[in-house]
């Protein structure tokens, strides 16, 4: 793996100031100063910053969070906000795959596999996701529309599944599965299609599904959504 990934992994500092390490010569390979982009395997290779050598941990680590409302997607916020890291047992390496905003809800994975959160969450994969959004307009005609596709600033959405289900009192659940994970793309498309969003849960990410997870916890992932998570992955 790329060494700055592992001095993440191995909670020495984040990639970019690992980065930094490197470039100030603080990092060794086998005795040798470091490069950028360096290549190591942990399994052979002797790694030390400041001449302290540098172990991660060799078991990788899956998690789903069902995220409440009002917590970040981030590890530090300098207002003070609540964020993701304070509800779980904070890892070295540990990354989010996949943004949720400070409002939406639901299933969140974090890993410590940052090769693989990239893949699941870069847009040729197309994992699905599913998201829950309770509504006040026409939200029949509305996912008529997502599944045609709704025109955004950033280009066109099409959802894969679009469905509206009445709750009461003029309001809709409105169950939308789509390929990719722009930035507020589910928000942006309900307000494109003319709906006032009251709340808005994640409920699937690729084969994790939220189920009966209460807000704020946490749990690891099942052997088999790991498997499945692999299979999306290679």
């Amino acid at each position: 793996m790329r060494l700055q990934r592992y001095l993440a992994r191995a909670g020495i500092a984040a990639r970019r100031k690992a980065e930094d390490l490197i470039r100030a010569g603080r990092v060794t390979v086998n005795g040798t100063i470091a490069t950028i982009g360096q290549v190591v395997d942990p399994s052979k290779d002797a790694i030390a910053v400041d001449g302290a050598a540098v172990h991660a941990p060799s078991l990788t680590t899956w998690i789903v969070m069902n995220k409440p409302s009002g917590v970040l997607t981030t590890r530090d916020d300098p207002a003070g906000r609540p964020t993701v890291f304070e509800i779980v047992e904070d890892t070295p390496g540990l990354t989010y795959v996949g943004r949720l905003d400070y409002l939406t809800e639901g299933v969140l994975l974090l890993t410590t596999d940052g090769d693989a959160a990239h893949k699941l969450t870069h847009p040729s994969r197309e994992v699905e996701r599913t998201y829950v959004a309770t509504v006040r307009g026409d939200a029949p005609g509305a996912a008529r529309e997502a599944l045609r596709g709704v025109e955004l600033e950033d280009g066109l959405v099409t959802a894969l599944e679009a469905t509206a289900t009445p709750i009461g009192g003029g309001r809709w659940e409105l169950e939308l599965t789509i390929g990719e994970g722009r930035n507020r793309e589910v928000r942006r498309m309900c307000e494109a299609l003319g709906l006032e969003v009251q709340r808005l849960v994640r409920t699937a990410f690729g084969p994790v599904r939220l189920g009966a997870l209460a807000a704020g916890e946490a749990r690891a992932l099942t052997k088999k959504e790991l498997d499945l998570i692999a299979v999306l992955t290679r």
